[in-house]
């Protein structure tokens, strides 16, 4: 491969552990090719992951939503297609290996377009698929073998993400308001995700938050929507004394400051838990219906309990039989796992 890339394209459009799991591809972009310009195509999501990586000249948005419908379609199609095309790239990077991030490749202006070594819905058609010494492997080495295969070096992996001084601030303000005062130590729930069997019974993270202010240790809850809201109401309901609650209560920089704080972050295999492992913070994910060896924390495979299910790494959204996919991780277990991490 040349070593003169001067302009290259990653598609990497959702979802937010998705494109954290991508980061370290921009890093390694940069230590080789350092004068290169990077350009990200991304859903509006994860756009603040991006903002704060300091290795991304160029951020594009797609806006999935407004090409839905005939009339937004038309009205969004060719305005998208011009400002893809404004560039002539020397590599291309389709990160997403799906229809929708195949049709951005295919519009792209670059004689290398290259992909994952699981692309679907036909992408691979457009990019072809990298099948590198890491297929078998993490999904963060996945991705690092397409920058591989453009010449990158990878001697470390890095997850770029730098929050902004007055995000720092607000964040400070938002845990202060709460309740968490300067010096308390505290630990992180992701007591969500967007798969129903990612998500540990709330009845166990209420009793592993009373274990936690036995200690002298707070607990945080991080998440965001209507269903977090909602578990952690419950989780609040079964606890003697209610762990703090920041659901909804912060930005995606300001959470990043947050769990870069924690002593510790808990959870499923959601973005939250992936960002933290990211940026160093000792990480405790709960899995059931995906493998540590593909998607567990980064750098912290130790640190994963997996469910003892001879279903489990089904990559099923809900189970198919109507089981509590991760109630089978007891809370005992995972006490015992976090004195070992001590």
């Amino acid at each position: 491969m040349s070593e003169d890339l001067k302009n290259i394209l990653i598609v990497k459009l959702s979802a937010i552990g998705d494109v954290i799991h991508a980061l370290p591809v921009s890093y390694a972009v940069k230590e080789t090719f350092p004068d290169a310009k990077l350009t990200w195509i991304v859903e509006p999501p994860a756009y603040d992951l991006l903002k704060m990586n300091p290795y991304i000249d160029k951020i594009i948005l797609f806006h999935k939503k407004d090409f839905r419908t005939f009339g937004g379609f038309t009205k969004r199609f060719f305005p998208f297609k011009r400002e893809i095309q404004e560039e002539n790239y020397d590599a291309v990077l389709d990160l997403q290996g799906l229809f929708k991030s195949a049709a951005i490749a295919f519009f792209a202006k670059s004689k290398i377009k290259l992909g994952t070594c699981n692309m679907r819905e036909m992408s691979g058609k457009v990019s072809k698929p990298v099948i590198g010494e890491h297929a078998g492997g993490h999904i963060v080495e996945r991705y690092l073998d397409t920058a591989r295969a453009i010449g990158c070096r990878v001697e470390k992996v890095v997850f770029p993400v730098e929050v902004p001084p007055e995000e720092v601030s607000k964040a400070e303000l938002i845990m202060s308001h709460a309740g968490l005062r300067a010096g308390n130590v505290f630990v992180a729930f992701a007591i969500g995700a967007n798969w129903p069997n990612k998500r540990w019974p709330a009845e166990y993270f209420a009793e592993l938050s009373d274990w936690f202010y036995s200690m002298n240790v707070v607990p945080v809850m991080i998440g965001n929507g209507a269903v977090d809201s909602q578990r952690a109401a419950e989780i609040e309901s079964k606890t003697e004394i209610p762990p703090i609650n920041l659901i909804d209560k912060t930005n995606l920089m300001q959470l990043t400051h947050i769990l870069k704080s924690a002593r510790l972050v808990v959870g499923g295999d959601t973005g939250p838990v992936h960002l933290a492992a990211g940026i160093g913070t000792r990480t405790l994910m709960l899995m059931g219906p995906t493998d540590a060896n593909r998607n567990g924390p980064y750098g912290q495979l130790q640190n994963a309990i997996e469910v003892e299910r001879p279903c489990r790494y089904c990559w099923k959204r809900a189970c198919p039989k109507g089981d509590d996919c991760l109630e089978r991780i007891p809370v005992k277990q995972v006490e015992e796992k976090i004195r070992q991490m001590e």
